[in-house]
Parts: C-alpha cells; sequence; structure tokens
C-alpha cells in the first residue's frame, strides 16, 4: 500500500561478552532470528579468550607450535594482523598476555576489584609480524609467550556476518548493533537514529555503513590499587592514557570503525584526529574532561 511505512522487528540477547540487538525490515523465512543467534554463539564459541575449549584458547596454550585452526578463525586472525600492518602494530591481536597481566583474565563487565595482583611490565608486544596462517593445512602458528586476542574486531565482524545474513535471507534493512559497535543497511522503510553516550548533541541518522565505539568507561577495574582498563597501548604493554576516554568512528564496515576507533583513541586526539583524517573516516571524540570533539568530516547525517 502506497505511503505505508513498515516498523521494524526487533531480536534482543547476549554474547560476546555484550548485549546484542537486532532490527530488521522485511519478510524473513522461519527461523531466522534463530540463525542470527546461532551466528554469534558460534563466533563465540570459536574466538573467545575465555572460553577453556575454543579454538583461540587452544592456539593460545600451543603458542610456538603449529595448531588446529578452521576457516572462522584463520579469516578472523587474518583481518587482524592486516589491521596491524596498516595501523603500525598500534592494533595488535597478541596482546592476549598483557590483557590476563593487569588482571583482564576472565569475562566482566563494569567496575570490579581485583585482590592483589602483580602487573607484568616486560611483556613484548609486536608477535603479530611473526603469526603463520597455513589455510592449506588448516593450522595457525603465533609466537612462543604470546597469545590472542580477538575481541574488538571479532566483534565487529561478527556484526558485519549478521548484517550480511539478513540480507541474504530477504531483510530489506537492517541493523545490528553489539555493544555499541553497529552496522546499517537503510531501504527508507526505517530511519536509524544514532546516539552517543558520551556525546549526546552528536546524534546521527545512519543511511548505511557502521559505526563503532572504543572507550575506557566500560570494562575497568582495581587490580591492587592501580585503576586499570581493557585497551592496551602495545607502546607501553599498559592501559592506554592518552586524552580520550571514548572514540566513534564511521566507516564502511563495522570490523574497520572497530580498528580505526581503538587506534584513534591510543593515539589520542590530535594525532588521533590526523589519523582518521588521512583514512577520511569522520569521527567523534570524548576527551578525559567529557567534551565533545568531532573531526570536520563528522556529519548531521552519516552515509559511512
Amino acid at each position: 500500500m502506497s505511503g505505508v511505512r513498515l516498523l521494524p522487528r526487533r531480536v534482543r540477547f547476549r554474547a560476546l561478552g555484550t548485549a546484542v540487538s537486532v532490527l530488521f525490515v522485511g519478510e524473513l523465512p522461519r527461523g531466522s532470528a534463530g540463525a542470527i543467534r546461532a551466528l554469534f554463539a558460534e563466533w563465540e564459541a570459536t574466538l573467545s579468550r575465555f572460553a577453556p575449549h575454543s579454538e583461540l584458547s587452544l592456539i593460545n596454550r600451543s603458542a610456538g607450535r603449529p595448531a588446529p585452526a578452521g576457516p572462522l578463525l584463520r579469516s578472523v586472525l587474518r583481518a587482524a594482523v592486516s589491521a596491524a600492518r596498516s595501523s603500525d602494530g598500534l592494533f595488535d591481536p597478541t596482546l592476549g598476555r598483557q590483557m590476563a597481566a593487569i588482571g583482564y583474565d576472565r569475562s566482566f563487565e563494569g567496575p570490579v576489584r581485583l585482590a592483589g595482583g602483580t602487573f607484568v611490565r616486560d611483556l613484548p608486544s609486536g608477535g603479530w609480524r611473526t603469526i603463520q596462517i597455513d589455510d592449506a593445512a588448516g593450522l595457525v602458528t603465533i609466537p612462543a609467550g604470546t597469545a590472542l586476542d580477538l575481541g574488538g574486531i571479532a566483534k565487529g565482524m561478527a556484526v558485519d556476518a549478521a548484517v550480511a545474513l539478513l540480507l541474504g535471507t530477504g531483510a530489506t534493512g537492517a541493523l545490528v548493533n553489539a555493544g555499541g559497535d553497529m552496522r546499517v543497511v537503510c531501504d527508507g522503510a526505517a530511519d536509524w537514529h544514532v546516539g552517543f553516550d558520551e556525546a549526546d548533541s552528536h546524534t546521527v541518522t545512519l543511511t548505511g555503513g557502521a559505526i563503532a565505539t572504543s572507550g575506557i568507561t566500560t570494562r575497568r577495574w582495581t587490580q591492587g590499587g592501580i585503576k586499570q582498563h581493557h585497551l592496551i597501548d602495545p607502546r607501553t604493554a599498559s592501559p592506554a592514557r592518552s586524552d580520550l576516554r571514548t572514540v566513534s568512528v564511521a566507516a564502511p564496515t563495522c570490523a574497520q570503525a572497530e580498528v580505526a576507533a581503538k587506534v584513534a583513541l591510543l593515539l589520542g586526539s590530535l594525532d588521533g584526529a590526523r589519523f582518521l583524517a588521512q583514512r577520511d573516516l569522520p569521527g567523534v571524540m570524548t576527551l578525559l574532561d567529557g567534551s565533545a570533539q568531532p573531526t570536520p568530516s563528522w556529519p548531521d547525517r552519516a552515509a559511512a
């Protein structure tokens, strides 16, 4: 009927340590919602650093030796190595040991206090340079003394995969949001308004693409009296100490936005803005004092 706007349907669940919200417009086959849940469950079972029997955990325990790896893990790891190379190592997927050393050795959200704990400062970074991925044999080798952590880029890639699944099964418009990292395809039947907890005045309407946010305000804890958070700077092997608390970036894919937001936060407001400008990626940064600093290309209406 002419003039009728379809309302999106919504599915909510938890996966990859965060809340996942899926909105879609169109006629999908029965069981499509379950297929989206199954997709995220497969990614978590394969790529979780905290699940002892995940493929990623098995590879971490085999550091220095070839270990079996399925197509999903090899695909995500290859994307992570590419992101490390393009960011000169500021994005480093081999910081799992550093994460554990500062207390992030379990899945948790929000502030917690860890009793005691020893912070190891001399763990090397840069192990991504010698990762070996053998697709023919289905094997991955990571350097001895390292451990993989693929949490951020895996979440972004899972969001991208979920949108592709929805479109492939009949959706004409979709938004998948995993803990604030989202991908959108808009068919004109729904408006996808996106607001930011840290920068309310910078709400945008997405017409396509993705937005991801990296920040130090969600996963944080106290370890032996030291305040810690989960964003490790590979240059120091310590939690990032830039002048930013969050960065949101718009990009064609959620995985790309996720990587860019993390790197920009590590670099700080000046170098981070330069990093985004060089890649023609709009972003909005929130400084430690709470003020919002959008890049010049950050639009009122974003078509990433």
